[in-house]
């Protein structure tokens, strides 16, 4: 399983970025300090490593240059700096990518695999194809691919984004909370009502019976469930 250091002191977004990692395969751990981040990259051994600069003991600088001092793992810089100087910075420190917040999620994954692949990492988050018990629904994760009864179906990316996410948690409760950080982002917190209009464009896409349905459910009061 490919290993990710995420140093990141804001917990909220370290949070929102654990969760869509984990559930794409990757083992993950946290730094929220430059100490931290030294001392767990030296004994962990990560594969990358998500570096934000702001640190509140030490610049994410530091930990790029004593990170670089050992280690060729991939390591891409996420910082709100916006300025042109601080990302020259960076990279010339030995970061091999920056990306600047605020960011879509979907971003920061497909750079994380594209510097994976580059250095010959294994890249997590090539899903099997995952088919319903009574054949009605079949997903490929990997290539975003849902058919119904054997018919392709045009999911909208937020319609994507949750099945997605609820399809490789089969079996277990997502909260509302997470699934709205992994779809729309750590900046969601109260919008659950796009999860009622986007699942019931779900339902109606792929359910047999969209007002009782037997994959997509919600748990009143807790969250959604996918059942095989």
């Amino acid at each position: 399983m490919t290993k990710i250091l995420v140093v990141e002191d804001d917990h909220a977004l370290a949070q929102a970025i654990i969760i869509n990692l984990k559930a794409r395969d990757y083992e993950v751990q946290v730094a929220q300090n430059a100490a931290d981040a030294l001392r767990i990259a030296g004994e962990w051994v990560p594969d990358a490593m998500l570096l934000d600069l702001g640190l509140p003991d030490l610049s994410g600088l530091d930990v790029l240059r004593g990170t670089r001092g050992w280690s060729d793992m991939p390591i891409l810089v996420v910082s709100a700096r916006q300025l042109q100087q601080g990302k020259i910075e960076a990279l010339d420190a030995g970061a091999d990518d920056y990306i600047t917040k605020p960011f879509a999620m979907g971003e920061l994954l497909a750079r994380l695999r594209a510097a994976l692949r580059r250095t010959g990492s294994s890249v997590s988050g090539a899903d099997p194809l995952v088919v319903t018990k009574d054949g009605h629904l079949r997903f490929d994760l990997a290539n975003k691919q849902v058919w119904r009864d054997g018919e392709l179906v045009k999911l909208t990316p937020n319609e994507w984004g949750i099945v997605d996410f609820l399809v490789k948690h089969q079996g277990k409760l997502v909260s509302k909370l997470d699934l709205l950080h992994a779809v729309w982002g750590e900046n969601y917190n109260r919008e659950t009502n796009y999860l009622r209009v986007y699942l019931s464009q779900v339902r109606q896409k792929l359910e047999q019976e969209p007002k009782n349905p037997a994959h997509f459910i919600t748990e009143l009061g807790f969250g959604y469930r996918f059942v095989v």
